[in-house]
């Protein structure tokens, strides 16, 4: 299966410290494209995000894969840490785990991914890009890599 993901996710985060600030919270809304069995999808998500730590977010995340045949759905867990370099760039980085479902007769897989990018935060305002990699190993035992470019807006209130 090949599969090339482009997200783009509008971000409402609902915070009452900064952006990053132990406390706060966010829900994100993702659409992309990716391919796969053959098939180009529409994704489409959703995901929230807790800061445990200033700069620390762990989350949970779900995304649909529709247009084709099988169909699929994705959660995840991610940990991201937007490292404090200045008031306005935070670079980042994180790791994630993802669960796949799939209909019909494939078998569902897990993945393990790593993020990497940096974000440019003006008051409760964040732009991020980066780049994913995930690793997931097939039944044969061959360990598979993929990688994408990752966008994100987020605007707080």
């Amino acid at each position: 299966m090949k599969k090339i993901t482009l997200g783009i996710m509008a971000t409402a985060l609902l915070l009452q410290a900064g952006v990053f600030d132990r406390g706060s919270k966010s829900v994100a809304v993702t659409v992309g494209s990716g391919s796969g069995f053959d098939n180009t999808y529409t994704i489409v998500g959703i995901s929230a995000n807790y800061f445990a730590m200033n700069g620390l977010a762990v989350g949970v995340g779900y995304r649909g894969w529709f247009g084709g045949t099988p169909a699929m759905n994705e959660v995840d867990l991610p940990v991201t840490y937007f490292l404090p370099l200045s008031a306005t760039l935070r670079p980042y980085a994180g790791g994630f785990y993802r669960h796949t479902f799939i209909s019909g007769d494939y078998d569902d897989y897990e993945t393990l991914g790593a993020r990497a990018g940096i974000a440019y935060a003006e008051g409760r305002v964040y732009l991020s890009a980066g780049w994913a990699e995930e690793w997931y190993s097939r039944s044969n035992g061959d360990t598979v890599r993929r990688g994408y470019p990752e966008l994100t807006a987020a605007i707080s209130f």
